[in-house]
């Protein structure tokens, strides 16, 4: 048992690290619940199982995610990164499967638990990730096409954004709020923050057979296009913000966010090495983690210090 805990220890590790994953779920899925709590006019905190059960569901979500990208890849890994832990026989493709049917029933039972309701949602969002674990039955037109490839499997994100947002209005049995689509734009462009950060490499750590975003464009134009996209992340987030009259705040910690980003490509461009190329991955990380957390946590921080002086 020590030894099958260990390999899965060692999986998760390399290809869906718990602790790292783990703070940004946990921020995106409570922004999730606690914006649409604010757009209700809620005054105090959101409801602490709506914020539990979106947490481990959304979370799950996100393992499936990788569950299914290891099934897609499988064929491409075994000839181009046999180092990985499914091609080198770590963890077996049928024992992550099992993985994720177990998961799926967890999720089953916690969002009719909350509220049966909730289980449209979810339906939707796994009806979602089966499109996405078939490439829309057009894989090698998608492949063709890189960009509308990330487009599309980008809309899964604000999809499991509703999910997290209707943990709130639903178990209230009230209708989604309609100016809650900024705060799902948000989210959209948020995810191709990360997608695009993340296969941002310099030309030495090019792999063959292996596609990124620095290989398609030049790491030159990849910066740009990331650049670009934290604008949109930040036009959205400031808009969304303005819907719960949070937009000063939003402002000043976006403004700020842009200006490392932008001298964090600057140092990328100065001089092309793997270390200043893996910056703009943390950068990506970072900027999502504050985004999600000024527009969900943060305007709840004066309730939640009263809350616990007054039961502490």
């Amino acid at each position: 048992m020590q030894v099958n805990l260990n390999r899965w220890w060692v999986y998760l590790q390399e290809r869906f690290p718990v602790i790292k994953n783990g703070l940004l779920i946990a921020v995106f899925s409570s922004s999730a619940v606690s914006y649409s709590f604010l757009l209700r006019g809620g005054v105090s905190i959101p409801c602490t199982t709506s914020l539990i059960v979106a947490f481990v569901c959304i979370f799950i979500f996100f393992l499936q995610l990788r569950i299914i990208d290891e099934f897609k890849d499988f064929a491409d890994d075994s000839l181009y990164r046999a180092y990985r832990p499914i091609p080198r026989g770590l963890i077996s493709l049928n024992e992550l499967g099992w993985v994720g049917m177990v998961s799926a029933i967890i999720q089953l039972g916690l969002s009719l638990y909350l509220t049966p309701a909730l289980a449209l949602i979810l339906g939707a969002v796994w009806f979602y990730l089966a499109l996405m674990s078939q490439e829309f039955f057009v894989s090698q037109w998608l492949k063709s096409h890189p960009l509308i490839y990330m487009l599309s499997h980008m809309v899964i994100v604000p999809l499991i954004n509703l999910y997290g947002t209707a943990c709130d209005w639903l178990v209230v049995n009230a209708t989604i709020p309609s100016n809650s689509l900024w705060f799902l734009l948000t989210s959209f462009f948020n995810g191709m923050v990360i997608e695009i950060g993340r296969k941002i490499r310099v030309p030495d750590d090019e792999e063959f057979g292996v596609e990124t975003y620095s290989k398609l464009w030049g790491y030159e134009k990849a910066s740009g296009v990331w650049l670009l996209v934290l604008g949109l992340t930040a036009a959205c987030a400031c808009e969304a913000a303005i819907q719960i009259k949070f937009a000063t705040p939003i402002i000043c910690l976006l403004t700020t966010l842009f200006i490392f980003a932008l001298l964090t490509v600057r140092y990328l461009l100065d001089k092309p090495i793997t270390e200043r190329a893996n910056l703009i991955e943390k950068m990506s990380g970072l900027w999502a983690l504050f985004v999600y957390f000024g527009l969900g946590v943060a305007p709840h921080l004066p309730q939640v210090i009263i809350f616990l002086f007054s039961h502490f």
